[in-house]
């Protein structure tokens, strides 16, 4: 990828954070931590790889997206602004009951969204059926599903792993947002969960290992997943929760609550002052 895209993506993720904080302060509640550390994957996955038309966005032939992690849409729903979804205006009446976006992923009144989650270790099997449905069908598109890693803790996780690898879903990609944290602390000391990429590659997944955080990292490994036969791709990616603001940056605390005013100011100026850096180059 040329040098000149990675940077409009890294601009791009950056405006997004900008406008996830927005939307949780103004909203005073929402899941932020585990939203920074998703949006570069998630700018990477719409501004890059994912077919979609937000003019279109049921067409039969787009490619899916399921958000596993369903409470992180403050990940989501700027990106889906952001790419032309619905307009920038609308995130600030988030978890609002004037609004329409909700806390968790709605696909009934969200424009852009192709799966309800919430509910933690759901969404992998969702994106099995969809790729599964999608081979059946005889289309050519392309499923991907966003988990975090507390929730690999879900036994449903690996029936649906063990499904797509029974079926050679080459057609899925999911990421794994490996930033170390959950609401209740480390991952690590919740639920041990490594080798996550040992047990993957048991159940015949293609396993890609990235920095989350480096969009080049991250177009190459999903240009790797398209290129995959005959069994479906697992990127993990090492993230930092609350990535870009520094009191939130690998703070648990940070999973699901929103910064007050002062709080606020701070993150917002941070995040200004990365987003002008990146325009200066």
């Amino acid at each position: 990828m040329e040098q000149s895209r990675i940077h409009e993506l890294e601009v791009l993720a950056a405006r997004a954070r900008l406008l996830a904080v927005d939307m949780v302060h103004t909203a005073n509640s929402g899941h932020i931590g585990g939203s920074l550390s998703a949006m570069d994957l998630l700018t990477v996955l719409y501004f890059h790889a994912m077919r979609v038309d937000p003019a279109h966005p049921h067409d039969p032939d787009r490619d899916r997206f399921v958000l596993s992690k369903g409470h992180c849409t403050p990940a989501l729903y700027p990106i889906l602004s952001l790419r032309g979804f619905f307009p920038q205006e609308e995130l600030k009446l988030f978890r609002s009951i004037e609004g329409h976006l909700s806390g968790h992923a709605e696909m009934r009144h969200v424009k852009g969204v192709d799966m309800s989650t919430g509910s933690l270790g759901q969404g992998l099997s969702a994106a099995v059926g969809m790729a599964l449905a999608g081979r059946l069908d005889g289309r050519d598109y392309r499923v991907y599903t966003l988990l975090g890693d507390g929730e690999l803790a879900e036994g449903q996780v690996w029936e649906a792993a063990m499904s797509a690898a029974k079926y050679k879903l080459d057609n899925l990609c999911a990421f794994v947002d490996l930033n170390g944290l959950q609401i209740d602390g480390k991952t690590a000391d919740v639920m041990p969960t490594a080798p996550v990429d040992k047990k993957f590659e048991a159940f015949n997944w293609n396993v890609l290992t990235v920095d989350g955080h480096d969009c080049a990292a991250v177009a190459d490994a999903l240009e790797q997943a398209k290129a995959a036969q005959g069994r479906p791709t697992v990127i993990l990616a090492r993230t930092v929760k609350g990535k870009g603001v520094s009191f939130m940056e690998n703070n648990a605390g940070w999973h699901g609550k929103a910064p007050n005013d002062e709080q606020y100011e701070q993150a917002m100026a941070e995040l200004r002052a990365a987003l002008a850096q990146l325009e200066v180059n």
